[in-house]
């Protein structure tokens, strides 16, 4: 959700709505997809200005003329772009630049060299209140007020519950059916889920109705701790499963494990992406071992430049148990995810909720659905793609000349890779200039086997990351040159 912008420093909205021509070129010699190269270039084009807020672009019909490439190509280079939120379309209306607040345009900007410290380093001092760059935080500051206002309004009309349902409200369950068939792509229905109050307490209902004492649980190495934590506090035994740059390692994977956590969306937080060969050799050996796999896609509905893959749970809805959260989205304080499994797999784990008295308020829930309902989540969740992308690109830019980054496609956070001996004490010399950072070590299970920093640019405003990763760079280069 999103308070209307100020207009400061923003190109004029025009007032005639006509399209724009469009001076594209795309290269059929070249590896890269024509839709991935028509996309990339509007993607440019609305960050440099050149294509401004509230413009008209040419119907998928009359570009794919122009340009001599099928409607699909522009259909789909659309789509992508819209998922995004960099573009807004309006029933019988067409396709505009979302109206939002653009850079300004290329003419009007400082050379690189002046650019890229617009707002000068402090000294050695520190910071006032700190950057923090830790990854797991969301953007919470910009929301709209009038949409949150609403939805509490509503949920205060509605009479409390003396019997709440463990699998949550019958509401919200179908929206949330709905907003996964439209935003994964899975075909389900309320049946399949049941709401949870976040992914913590997914994994624990997971852990009381999958596991038992000794039972052998997967969790991905380095992975989030959380799961690890979990699993052990239910009495089982947690055995460390490698990951590479794509994800889990298939090949080697234990045959008694009763259930393996992973985040194929997003590997947190290497940042790889599980390709589909691997998630299907990954489905077989589930199937071939009985173990249930625990799909955690916490940050997959953020993606840059790349499209979206498949949700192991739409791939072998017997075998996976999916869980999603608000806390990315919107904020870790709303309390509210979902659980996304098998009918009978949901209604034991609601069993097994009811005999701990564990349930997810019933206010927030009805908040959580007049919030979908009205499509004002949709909306915030367009904008926040389009704002994180910013702040994604602005890391690439200042830290992509002095390491190697990983997962910078999708999520809000990247894995800077660094020599051993570097990234803990780049870490201590950023906190004396007030930069908050998080070394990969911790997300290990035991001996750390890769090294480097999780920068998370979630939670801090694209000034702060632009400060902050100006720093980090300085730091870098002394530390590595």
């Amino acid at each position: 959700m999103h308070t209307p912008p100020s207009t400061a420093g923003r190109r004029p909205r025009p007032t005639v709505r006509t399209h724009v021509d469009l001076p594209v070129s795309l290269s059929r010699d070249s590896a890269e997809p024509l839709t991935a190269q028509l996309a990339g270039w509007l993607r440019r084009a609305m960050l440099d200005g050149a294509l401004a807020p509230g413009e008209r672009l040419p119907s998928t019909r009359a570009l794919a003329v122009q340009l001599a490439v099928s409607r699909t190509v522009v259909t789909e280079a659309y789509q992508q772009l819209y998922a995004e939120g960099w573009l807004d379309g309006r029933h019988g209306s067409g396709t505009y630049v979302a109206d939002i607040e653009t850079p300004r345009p290329p003419q009007e900007r400082p050379s690189q060299e002046a650019r890229v410290p617009a707002e000068p380093p402090p000294p050695d001092g520190g910071i006032d209140g700190g950057i923090d760059l830790r990854p797991g935080q969301p953007w919470v500051r910009d929301y709209d007020r009038a949409a949150w206002k609403r939805a509490w309004r509503k949920a205060a009309d509605l009479p409390p519950g003396d019997s709440p349902d463990p699998c949550g409200l019958p509401r919200l369950r179908e929206l949330l059916a709905d907003h996964l068939r439209r935003a994964r792509g899975m075909a389900v229905g309320p049946e399949n889920v049941l709401v949870t109050r976040g992914t913590g307490n997914g994994l624990d209902l997971c852990a009381m109705a999958l596991l038992g004492t000794g039972a052998r649980a997967g969790v991905e190495d380095p992975g989030y701790h959380v799961a690890r934590t979990v699993f052990a506090a239910r009495g089982a035994e947690v055995v460390p499963c490698p990951v590479d740059a794509d994800g889990v390692v298939v090949d080697g994977l234990p045959r008694d494990l009763r259930v393996l956590y992973t985040t194929p969306a997003h590997q947190y937080p290497l940042g790889g992406r599980l390709p589909i060969p691997r998630r299907e050799r990954l489905l077989a050996w589930a199937r071939s071992t009985g173990a249930t796999i625990v799909e955690d896609d916490y940050d997959a509905e953020f993606r840059y430049d790349v499209a979206p893959l498949p949700a192991l749970y739409g791939l072998d809805p017997a075998r996976v148990v999916l869980l999603g959260t608000l806390s990315k989205i919107l904020a870790p304080d709303v309390g509210v995810g979902w659980l996304v499994g098998d009918p009978a797999l949901v209604d034991r784990i609601a069993e097994v909720r009811r005999t701990v008295a564990d349930r997810t308020s019933g206010p927030v829930q009805q908040a959580v659905a007049t919030l979908i309902e009205r499509g004002d989540l949709d909306r915030h969740l367009r904008r926040m793609r389009l704002e994180y992308a910013r702040r994604r690109a602005l890391v690439v830019e200042l830290l992509g000349s002095v390491c190697r980054l990983r997962g910078d496609t999708a999520g809000l956070h990247v894995l800077a890779e660094l020599p051993e001996t570097v990234a803990p004490a780049v870490v201590a010399r950023a906190r004396e200039r007030g930069v908050l950072l998080d070394s990969i070590e911790h997300h290990h299970h035991g001996r750390s086997r890769l090294h480097g920093l999780v920068i998370g640019y979630g939670s801090a405003s694209l000034a702060d990351v632009r400060r902050g990763c100006h720093i980090l760079a300085g730091l870098i280069r002394q530390a590595t040159g």
